[in-house]
């Protein structure tokens, strides 16, 4: 059976990172964009990040531009734009398709998780409990800060 932790995704500097190396964790996987009206949520993500890390909770950004062309610098211009502006410290990944003939395969396993529903927006999230398994999905409208992320990532450290 297949699970997240199959999967190798590529550092936004260009590491592998193997999702088998966070097994044990809770990962909460974003798509983000840096011209987005939801790009605010990057401050979020790292309160989260530093406030849930030390309990085994893993923030991934995962930049894309297939919506409204909302991500179309580098990595280089990625990473500075995240942590000059927010200050990110989660790890950040190369850009990829979430959606698509030229999705990446996680994104691709993901959807086909969840219900095969394309992802409609920047900012979807995808919680991963500690097993690689999927605990929940969350449109771009649901805030770092919400209940409902907040529940899917104690149900995933469980």
């Amino acid at each position: 059976m297949t699970t997240a932790h199959d999967f190798t995704l590529t550092s936004i500097t260009g590491e592998a990172l193997p999702l088998q190396a966070w097994a044990g964790k809770a990962i909460l996987l974003v798509n983000v964009a840096s011209r987005c009206g939801y790009t605010k949520q990057y401050k979020g993500l790292e309160a989260l990040h530093e406030e849930m890390a030390a309990s085994g909770v893993v923030v991934v950004g995962v930049p894309c531009n297939q919506f409204g062309a909302q991500e179309p610098g580098t990595e280089a211009d990625i990473q500075s734009f995240c942590s000059t502006t927010y200050g990110v410290t989660f790890p950040m990944t190369k850009k990829v398709d979430v959606n698509g003939a030229k999705a990446d395969a996680l994104y691709a396993w993901l959807t086909g998780e969840t219900g095969g529903k394309a992802i409609g927006w920047n900012f979807a999230k995808f919680v991963i409990g500690k097993d690689g398994h999927v605990v929940g999905r969350f449109d771009s409208g649901v805030t770092p800060e919400s209940a409902e992320l907040r529940a899917a990532l104690a149900t995933a450290l469980a």
